[in-house]
């Protein structure tokens, strides 16, 4: 049996964030509430996975989702983000090195 609280013990066990994983996304998350890019957020513990949806708006698809997948953590990484189209913008092993992405440029929503 693994210690690692990422990886689910059981059958039913969920995956889900730890705090210092949510604290990295979540300063990300109001960084970008207060440039007006990103308005809304849902967080899901699946049981391969936790996500992490960021919106425009609440009634539209997710913008990204930050994925955390410890099956992928050997092989690809278990950090990714994937945007809109489902498209895998960036993957590796660290999140702080993920979440760079979106300091490399500047991303805005062309309506």
């Amino acid at each position: 049996m693994s210690l690692d609280p990422t990886y689910p013990s059981s059958p039913g066990a969920q995956v889900f964030f730890e705090r210092r994983e949510l604290d990295l996304i979540m300063r990300l998350y109001g960084r970008m509430v207060a440039a007006g890019e990103w308005r809304d957020y849902a967080i899901a513990g699946l049981s391969e996975r936790a996500v992490f949806c960021i919106f425009r708006r609440a009634s539209e698809q997710p913008l990204y989702r930050i994925e955390k997948q410890p099956d992928l953590a050997r092989k690809q990484g278990a950090w990714s983000v994937i945007g809109q189209g489902g498209m895998v913008l960036r993957r590796g092993h660290e999140l702080a090195q993920v979440l760079r992405l979106f300091e490399s440029r500047k991303f805005q929503v062309v309506e």
